[in-house]
């Protein structure tokens, strides 16, 4: 947990965004509300080129002052016949640059420019073979035949004036369709996610092949760019983070301590929701490694009083927030002349949290993203607010922090609040905090710990019957959730050997005290979400 914040900018202290993109190629990718939209945006920045996403409907002022170098059309739920379904704005196709659609992309691509879809005889939803007829940039260096993803109910059964098909599928006579003179690709199946095995290199071709990106967004670069914007941004001001030891708030701090130095003062709210021994190892890690003035607060007491008889979680995350913010706003008034708050947000959190693009929902409110009141006269430094996961581990393990910090799985904002179902209570937690541990441990004895995106325990508000040598017992029922990922939007559960499950299980249900039955959790995202609330 970095802290709770609102985006609003107040009168008094503005708030100044980071550039990310100021002096980078950037690939623009349109959201049309597809599940995957947020890979597209990460398959493109690990070719080292700059993407930012954008609403279907943005203005296209929003790329003005950008080197924009192509534009990709995302999927999305819709049928483009269907009333009111969104469009591509005239600027993209005005715009002289190179256009990618994605499945409902191409799609809209061959609607608006002349084409005609229509609903499939047979849904693909899947895996699927396309056949290519004809040699093709986009597909430079891949077989004839190719194992692609799927996911359309609708197909293109006439290409635009200008076009020509290039590939075709069992359901889809059009699967890849380019107009070579306006540089306009569309391919039906999905190239960002993992079942499509060579979609990176689909991508690749785009991005760098066709859009002639040289790939100049590095970890060095975003470290020094960011440096001299964060001093831009601050001048002579204090700034005030609030530290969980997660990646993110120590990446956070560490750049900006790499910037201003001892302006920075990192306040460490102990909610009492941590891990075991995960305190401790705060303190003395941003004490003795990062040499941050750090102020520790200890204040499980205000919220385990907070959280008392609270079942419903998003009314235990606006607590923990609203806690939190009284008890981090007493301390910050101690800090003389603090002028801005850094916070630890991630490009995920943001667009998760909001309703983005068209048939997006927000999903659960993330404790980086809105919570404070707009008032708070903070300006706001947020130098993460545009990286995905996987790039602030490289930017962390670039500034030099501990590997077991950088590498530390995702740890919620809420702590263990949201992994205990139900009234969050003290008992509960010291149970959880042993069960959790045992996970760590034995995962990490096995050598899966780097292989997997979060592993950790759930402590159910189920009880039920189990005996222990000649005694009946009614203990609570804990799950183990494993899931492998590339970044948090999907999520795929994890398939650990059974010899490690049986081994986890039978240490929690001896080891713990009033626990006495263990599963695992084979739900991925979607259709659930990777925390249970």
């Amino acid at each position: 947990m970095a802290t709770v914040m609102s985006d609003a900018p107040t009168e008094s202290q503005p708030t100044a965004a980071l550039d990310p993109a100021k002096g980078h190629e950037t690939i623009v990718v349109l959201d049309f509300g597809s599940q995957f939209t947020m890979l597209i945006a990460r398959r493109v920045r690990e070719l080292n080129t700059y993407c930012e996403l954008l609403p279907f409907d943005a203005p296209g002022e929003c790329i003005s002052g950008l080197d924009v170098r192509g534009i990709i059309l995302s999927g999305g739920p819709s049928s483009v016949y269907d009333e009111g379904a969104p469009l591509a704005p005239q600027w993209v196709w005005d715009s002289g640059l190179p256009v990618l659609g994605i499945c409902y992309g191409m799609q809209l691509m061959a609607h608006q420019l002349g084409g005609e879809v229509v609903p499939g005889t047979e849904r693909e939803y899947g895996p699927a073979w396309i056949s290519r007829s004809a040699p093709c940039p986009l597909l430079d260096g891949l077989d004839d035949d190719i194992d692609v993803w799927m996911s359309h109910g609708d197909r293109l059964s006439k290409i635009p004036p200008g076009f020509a098909s290039f590939a075709s599928s069992g359901n889809s006579p059009h699967a890849v369709m380019v107009d070579p003179k306006r540089q306009y690709y569309g391919i039906q199946f999905h190239p960002e996610v993992v079942h499509t095995p060579r979609g990176k290199e689909i991508l690749k071709n785009f991005v760098q092949g066709i859009c002639r990106s040289e790939g100049t967004w590095t970890a060095g670069n975003f470290i020094d760019e960011s440096i001299a914007a964060i001093r831009a941004q601050v001048g002579s001001g204090r700034v005030i983070c609030g530290l969980s030891g997660g990646v993110d708030s120590a990446v956070a701090a560490a750049l900006v301590h790499r910037a201003i130095g001892d302006q920075l003062t990192c306040i460490f709210v102990d909610n009492g929701l941590l891990r075991l021994g995960e305190a401790v190892q705060v303190v003395e890690t941003f004490t003795r490694n990062m040499h941050i003035n750090l102020v520790h607060v200890e204040a499980e007491d205000q919220f385990l009083s907070q959280l008392a008889e609270v079942t419903n979680p998003e009314t235990k995350r606006v607590r923990i927030g609203n806690t939190f913010i009284r008890i981090f706003e007493e301390e910050a008034r101690a800090i003389e002349d603090a002028n801005f708050l850094c916070q630890g947000t991630l490009y995920p959190d943001v667009i998760e949290s909001a309703s983005h693009g068209a048939g997006s929902v927000k999903i659960k409110t993330h404790h980086n993203v809105g919570g404070l009141p707009p008032d708070m006269k903070l300006g706001l430094v947020e130098p993460l607010r545009y990286l995905f996961k996987d790039e602030v581990r490289r930017i962390g393990e670039a500034l030099g922090l501990p590997e077991e910090m950088v590498w530390r799985h995702p740890f919620p904002g809420p702590g263990l609040a949201i992994r205990v179902i139900g009234e969050v209570t003290k008992e509960k937690l010291d149970m959880l905090r042993l069960a959790d541990r045992i996970v760590m441990d034995e995962i990490a004895a096995a050598g899966l710990y780097r292989d997997l995106w979060q592993s950790f325990a759930v402590l159910t508000d189920t009880k039920s019957v189990g005996v222990m040598g000649d005694f009946r017992t009614y203990g609570y029922a804990v799950v183990v959730r494993a899931v492998v990922a590339d970044d948090a939007m999907t999520a795929d559960w994890a398939r650990l050997p059974h010899d490690l499950l049986a081994k986890i299980s039978n240490r929690i249900v001896n080891e713990v005290h009033g626990i006495n039955r263990v599963v695992y959790d084979i739900t991925s995202k979607p259709p659930g979400t990777i925390e249970w609330e």
